[in-house]
């Protein structure tokens, strides 16, 4: 995850979407499905791994969510990195938003997320985001809301992707989950849960992994994506049918 981060051509991180005022506002959450704790950040501007001070967060077990310059500091004071936020602004990004304000287009958006299971079953999930271009100063999506962008428990983990107020109406996170903990299969609860984001008036997708060690990836349109385990070879696709 710090490796999408740091690669401006992701919007987590360098390379995060900006503001309507053009600036950097980033997102991340990061769970653990045995222990059931958590850690993310919302708004932060000065952190260069968002995802690395909701590791902090959720190592120190104090707070959960934490916002805006608090959270910075809190997580500085815990060893976070912190860099110059006129370093996360790349030219993409700010083409982006100037074909927005000419257009009046929906802003783009996107995530980094990644879902893991180990050799005994151990579930965990984060993402990291700069949220939607254009985006209102303040304004906070799905991603760093435990169970709404990010989830995971015994039974699966959970990162995902898209238009995050649609993912926030339908708890998506952890409405999949629970269909999949009552028994469901792991691809037609993701597509069961997608459905009620575009019921919404959202779209996106999401990466989940099961306890199994199946691997699911489901998305709307096109999903930057891959998936490795010890039984298959790395796999890489972008469009829906690849």
């Amino acid at each position: 995850m710090r490796v999408l981060e740091d690669d401006p051509c992701f919007n987590a991180g360098r390379g995060s979407a900006l503001t309507s005022e053009g600036r950097v506002e980033m997102d991340a959450a990061l769970v653990d499905g045995v222990s059931g704790r958590a850690g993310a950040v919302a708004g932060v501007t000065t952190l260069r791994h968002p995802v690395s001070a909701a590791r902090l967060l959720l190592e120190q077990g104090l707070h959960v969510l934490m916002a805006g310059p608090g959270a910075e500091r809190h997580a500085t004071a815990l060893g976070a990195e912190t860099i110059d936020p006129a370093l996360l602004i790349t030219p993409r990004a700010l083409a982006q938003l100037e074909h927005l304000r000419h257009s009046g287009a929906l802003g783009s958006q996107g995530t980094v997320g990644a879902v893991a299971c180990d050799a005994a079953g151990r579930l965990a999930a984060a993402t990291s985001t700069g949220g939607t271009t254009g985006k209102l100063p303040g304004r906070i999506g799905d991603s760093p809301i435990i169970g709404a962008g990010t989830w995971a428990d015994a039974s699966c983990a959970i990162s995902a992707t898209g238009l995050g107020e649609a993912f926030l109406r339908t708890a998506f996170a952890h409405a999949l989950a629970s269909r999949i903990a009552s028994g469901m299969a792991v691809e037609e609860a993701a597509r069961q849960a997608l459905a009620l984001v575009r019921a919404s008036g959202g779209n996106g997708g999401c990466i989940v992994v099961a306890r199994t060690g199946m691997i699911v990836t489901m998305q709307h349109d096109d999903m930057f994506r891959a998936t490795w385990s010890a039984t298959q070879p790395a796999q890489v696709a972008i469009f829906r049918d690849d």
